[in-house]
């Protein structure tokens, strides 16, 4: 199966517009259908366990019925609230310019509804955080960070209020991921039109000179105008940095490697830019 559509992620959350918005942009730009995603996962309701534990037989198996048939009505209820999630996000995408517009609601857990349509889907859209984080909060939701470990499409993270990016950020360390970083890069038409700085944070060394320099070599090549930046220091504070200086508007970065070492040390990292970060981010593996 060809990979071919944009899935976006929406709960209803405050974040949720900005998701439309940026699925929208990813659409116009790739010529790609879209489909937005509605996953209503399972609830507990932990009063029902409470009363239930606490009264008469007879008087439980009333209140039980009761507690049935309120579980009922709210799962209707989430289902027909999902419905019109899908509805406005489907126009909202349209009016933005987003070509094929869908849109589905599941039942399930959402990482494995993404795995499941993981051979269909080019790109992942999602917010940094769930409905049930505040967006003020410099962190980063556990269901992103379970999707970025789990799935090997790339992933673009909305951060809040959206607009098309200008320019972007790839963060670049010469590793194997982000090798692949780059070639991904090159043969996407995602970013083809706008220009880049490839940023490393590493020793002065003529070795990362000639990463970085071949880095670049392959995204020219292939038609990208991008700029070479071999920065020393500590990596997160010099990519804020660098992004606070050159007004960039998007962050693109492989994430988190394979080994356990490496894993600890760059899945931190990732986890760091991916919660601080007020732009948006190209997450690839």
């Amino acid at each position: 199966m060809t990979k071919q559509q944009i899935t976006a992620c929406i709960d209803g959350s405050a974040i949720s517009n900005a998701v439309c918005d940026t699925a929208a942009w990813a659409s116009r730009t790739l010529d790609a259908p879209l489909t937005f995603l509605r996953v209503l996962e399972k609830s507990y309701s932990p009063a029902k366990e409470d009363l239930s534990g606490a009264i008469g037989l007879g008087s439980r198996e009333h209140l039980l019925d009761e507690l049935t048939v309120l579980d009922e009505q709210r799962n209707k209820l989430a289902v027909k609230h999902g419905k019109h999630l899908l509805d406005d996000a489907q126009q909202r995408a349209e009016a933005a310019g987003a070509v094929m517009v869908t849109g589905e609601q599941r039942h399930g857990e959402l990482l494995d509804s993404l795995l499941a349509w993981e051979d269909k889907t080019r790109l992942y859209v999602v917010g940094r955080l769930g409905d049930d984080h505040e967006q003020q909060q410099q962190t980063v939701g556990s269901q992103v960070e379970n999707m970025v470990r789990a799935i090997h499409t790339p992933i673009l993270m909305a951060t809040g209020k959206f607009s098309a990016p200008s320019n972007y950020m790839l963060a670049y360390d010469g590793s194997e991921t982000a090798d692949k970083a780059i070639d991904d890069i090159a043969n996407s038409p995602l970013l083809a039109n706008l220009p880049g700085h490839v940023v490393m944070v590493a020793n002065d060394s003529s070795e990362n000179q000639g990463r970085l320099e071949h880095a670049c070599e392959l995204l020219t090549n292939k038609g990208h105008q991008v700029q070479p930046h071999l920065l020393q220091g500590d990596v997160i504070d010099r990519l804020m940095d660098f992004q606070s200086s050159f007004n960039i508007e998007l962050k693109v970065m492989g994430a988190y490697g394979h080994s356990r070492i490496r894993e600890f040390i760059v899945g931190s990292h990732t986890t760091k830019i991916l919660a601080t970060s007020t732009i948006p981010v190209l997450i690839l593996r």
